[in-house]
């Protein structure tokens, strides 16, 4: 506790190293975008409306929307917009998604207080170390397969920092922080049978963003509270996990920045289909193949995902509906991966025919996220693809001008042209934003 809280505390007053600031904006304006497009998806719509349903003193903005309200409501709103689908950020060993709840909640509060571009990455910085450590600690697979939610925990605690940063807490406020940022964790992984995937954007942000902010805004008004929830009788590790995780909590603070591992989807669709939409357009770009010339396609992946994936209702999360359309456009594109009457298209439905989809156990104890995808021609001939390290991964990270192209697709429609590219640019400069409050009229549509 101590180890950790006086980090927290300390965080704001020290300089980044160079790469993480620079992984930093990548995460920001990526989160940005999946905001902003996801107030036009049928959950950030609903979070929308209920945030205006609340009303509230204005203090923070919905992206993508005019409205201003309340800290707390902004990031409850904004972590369900974050997300809406699956547009956002991951940490795969941490297993939650950070950014739809980190970024909301750091937003909502640097907005209110007016903070400093240096500031907010320094939050989210923070709240990507903090939340997945709270996993680690936890025993992010186990806990999961227990049936918690670390998608909620881990985000919760991120959230939660990141807002405690911002207020400016000393290390005793910051051990209130995680106090009463225990007391609301939650988080069951029955989000996996959300068929409207509502409750998840609720679960995965919405929920995490809102109660990190409510934590900090109460010991801010003056609440003290218990000094050592990680520690001691009774104690939150005791009452959620079997593992002796405390260790983790603490470990690398200030020599492994967790944001450095955290990966940007090339693809917005889920993440078991990155690696095979990666493999795939490799075998458009350097075979040339279209539509016409498949008579087969095999598709692997790790045999505990290929489930999530399979054949599903919704066009962003099913594979072979996706592999089809890269099929047939060469690429696929925010709009085209949430075209749900593309779903009905007779040539998408033809093509989906040809395609076989299989988990691999091989798959699985390789590790990482990978995907084999072979096609036969009708001309006779075979291709095949391995992706090892899909795109946006540690392994395989995106540039920044990679970062930029997805974030046009994504705000391009909704911001314009021009709008777009000033608040990409501003996001590249937060160095140089003295009041983040002052990127408002380019978040609003």
């Amino acid at each position: 506790m101590r180890r950790l809280t006086a980090y927290m505390a300390a965080a704001p007053h020290h300089a980044l190293p160079a790469a993480v600031v620079e992984k930093t904006k990548h995460h920001v304006i990526d989160t940005l975008a999946a905001m902003i497009s996801g107030t036009r998806l049928p959950p950030g719509r609903m979070a929308i409306s209920y945030a205006i349903s609340r009303g509230g003193v204005k203090q923070a903005c919905i992206p993508g929307t005019r409205i201003v309200t309340s800290a707390v409501n902004a990031a409850l709103a904004n972590g369900m917009t974050g997300h809406a689908d699956e547009t956002d950020d991951s940490h795969q060993p941490a297993f939650y998604h950070p950014g739809c709840a980190v970024v909301p909640a750091a937003l909502a509060l640097a907005e209110s207080r007016r903070a400093s571009g240096t500031a907010l990455l320094s939050a989210v910085a923070l709240g990507y170390d903090v939340g997945c450590r709270v996993n680690f600690a936890l025993g992010a697979m186990k806990f999961h397969l227990a049936g918690h939610s670390t998608h909620s925990f881990g985000a919760l605690f991120g959230a939660a920092a990141a807002a405690g940063a911002l207020a400016r807490f000393d290390a005793r406020r910051m051990r209130w922080l995680l106090s009463y940022t225990a007391q609301q964790a939650s988080g069951v992984s029955c989000w996996m049978r959300d068929p409207g995937h509502i409750e998840k954007a609720f679960d995965f942000g919405g929920m995490p963003a809102k109660n990190g902010v409510s934590a900090a805004l109460m010991v801010g008004s003056g609440m003290s509270g218990v000094e050592d929830v990680f520690s001691g009788e009774r104690n939150f590790l005791f009452a959620f996990s079997a593992e002796d995780g405390a260790g983790e909590l603490a470990r690398g603070l200030g020599a492994r920045y967790e944001i450095l591992d955290a990966n940007i989807k090339k693809w917005s669709v889920g993440s078991p289909i990155q690696a095979a939409l990666d493999s795939m357009r490799e075998m458009v770009r350097g075979h040339g193949l279209k539509a016409d010339d498949v008579k087969r396609v095999k598709i692997q992946v790790q045999d505990h995902e290929a489930a999530i994936v399979d054949n599903r209702d919704m066009p962003d999360i099913c594979l072979q509906h996706l592999i089809a359309v890269m099929l047939l456009d060469g690429t696929v594109t925010f709009a085209s991966s949430h075209d749900e009457a593309r779903m009905k298209d007779r040539k998408v439905l033809e093509l989906r025919k040809k395609i076989e989809f299989v988990g691999s156990a091989g798959l699985t104890r390789a590790g990482g996220r990978q995907a084999v995808v072979e096609v036969w021609t009708r001309g006779g001939g075979h291709f095949m693809h391995h992706t090892q390290a899909v795109k946006g991964t540690s392994a395989n990270p995106m540039t920044r001008a990679e970062v930029d192209e997805k974030c046009v697709d994504l705000l391009g429609p909704i911001l314009g042209r021009k709008k777009t590219r000033n608040l990409i640019d501003a996001v590249w400069g937060l160095e140089r934003v003295r009041d983040v409050r002052s990127l408002r009229p380019l978040l609003q549509a």
